[in-house]
């Protein structure tokens, strides 16, 4: 990068917040080491490096934990890396209204602990709580298990403050529950992958902290049998916060017993006397379902279990080839769940498969080395994603190695809606400035 360019970054955030060289190592995308990485201390200052980074031609990657920065096609050029860490307060408190604005910086955990102290959270728990950051989660659409009974990012986002490629602040939404003038802007930048905006503040909706919380590990003979037994609570009166299945590799990885069979985890809160209930009622409803054994687990016990859950992408195995995240109606979950496995094993490759069983969402963990695997990883993610398809759902790769990328397209075909797409990224980022070549289409 010439110097004109870095002195005017340099000049925006200070010397110690711009990074070159060597010192860019550890925003590394798809073998691409960045030209610099401005980390702006406030929205003003990232605003201030949207407009040198535009009047330089210099694409910019929004970078929030980096937890997510494995999905999207390889960069073509990785320019300037914005990385907000340094925007972490928690602005607004309103325990009264159930809500709060924070800057894009802060992460989940941090997030939760200052919520904690008022008895109050945001009920999002996404994997990696620790590095994810509020920003990123909303950019990437990220949700864990309890999506089941709480929602997603759209559900829980109020309003938004995003700096455009232009270095413009835009605010869309408020700050109440019961804002429901104009469009809906925030909705437009959650999933956009910073390709339309970079996220620097949002005021999110709250929740007070349960009384009681529990999980139910149901365990089964097969993926069968607990794919039937998901159904039978999605039946049932039962209200679970959330509802995985998980697979013999999956429970091996999660420390829960042997690879054979499949389980249900089955999250409950709410009050106690409510909680015992479900608790009670869930094994009495799942025991004609073939239940084989059933574990209640509390306090660190049952966080443990969540984390190895959310985790699964890097811990289920030693070496992992790639993951890929499918979609399809919840009623065909196990279906696709077994011949996703049956494809794996055909090639040779071990996988993990775990799901948020009521909500369709299925993460496929791939086994393998690089280089001479990367063939039939490829094949194995292909297959993936034609079962999927056939299914009438849809594949992202969410992680892989650049020589799996290559093979494989991350994103599905997005079909005609790829037109509107295009249209509103023309308008909001006419440049191609954001994020450019890595999202759905190219966009």
């Amino acid at each position: 990068m010439p110097a004109s360019p870095l002195d005017a970054l340099r000049g925006i955030v200070g010397p110690a917040h711009l990074l070159t060289g060597v010192e860019c190592g550890p925003y590394i995308v798809d073998g691409r080491t960045p030209e610099a990485v401005a980390l702006p201390g406030s929205k003003e200052e990232v605003a201030a490096c949207l407009l040198a980074a535009a009047e330089a031609e210099l694409p910019v990657t929004p970078w929030g934990g980096g937890t997510k920065m494995g999905i999207g096609a390889p960069p073509h050029r990785l320019g300037l890396v914005l990385a907000l860490k340094r925007l972490n307060r928690l602005l607004e408190h309103e325990p009264g209204d159930l809500t709060a604005t924070v800057e894009a910086g802060i992460t989940l955990a941090a997030l939760q602990r200052e919520l904690g102290g008022r008895g109050q959270w945001l009920s999002l728990d996404p994997a990696h709580a620790d590095e994810a950051t509020l920003g990123g989660i909303l950019s990437s659409n990220a949700a864990g298990p309890r999506r089941h009974l709480y929602g997603s990012c759209r559900d829980l986002l109020i309003g938004v403050t995003v700096v455009t490629a232009a270095g413009a602040l835009v605010k869309g939404g408020g700050k109440v529950v019961k804002n429901v003038a104009g469009y809906d802007l925030p909705k437009l930048f959650i999933g956009a992958f910073g390709t339309l905006g970079v996220v620097v503040e949002a005021t999110v909706k709250l929740r007070p902290r349960p009384d009681a919380d529990r999980l139910v590990v149901a365990r089964f003979a097969s993926l069968k049998e607990a794919g039937a037994a998901a159904r039978a609570v999605m039946g049932s009166d039962l209200l679970p916060s959330a509802l995985d299945l998980v697979d013999g590799e999956t429970l091996r990885a999660m420390a829960l017993g042997g690879s054979d069979g499949a389980a249900l985890l089955i999250g409950v809160d709410g009050i106690p006397e409510q909680v015992e209930w479900q608790c009670a009622e869930a094994e009495r409803i799942l025991r004609p379902q073939g239940l084989v054994d059933a574990r209640v687990l509390d306090g660190d016990a049952r966080d443990a279990v969540w984390r190895a859950r959310g985790g699964l992408g890097r811990g289920a195995f030693a070496e992992t080839a790639a993951v890929m995240k499918w979609v399809v109606l919840p009623a065909q979950v196990a279906d696709v769940m077994e011949q996703g496995a049956a494809v794996a094993q055909r090639a040779g490759l071990a996988a993990a498969l775990a799901a948020h069983a009521g909500v369709g969402v299925v993460e496929a963990v791939l086994a393998g080395g690089r280089g001479g695997d990367a063939i039939r990883v490829s094949e194995v993610l292909t297959e993936w994603r034609r079962l999927v398809r056939a299914a009438g759902g849809q594949a992202l790769v969410e992680s892989a190695p650049l020589a799996v990328k290559e093979r494989v397209p991350v994103w599905d075909d997005p079909g005609p809606a790829l037109r509107m797409m295009q249209r509103i990224k023309s308008q909001l980022d006419p440049a191609g400035l954001l994020n450019p070549g890595r999202f759905v289409g190219g966009i």
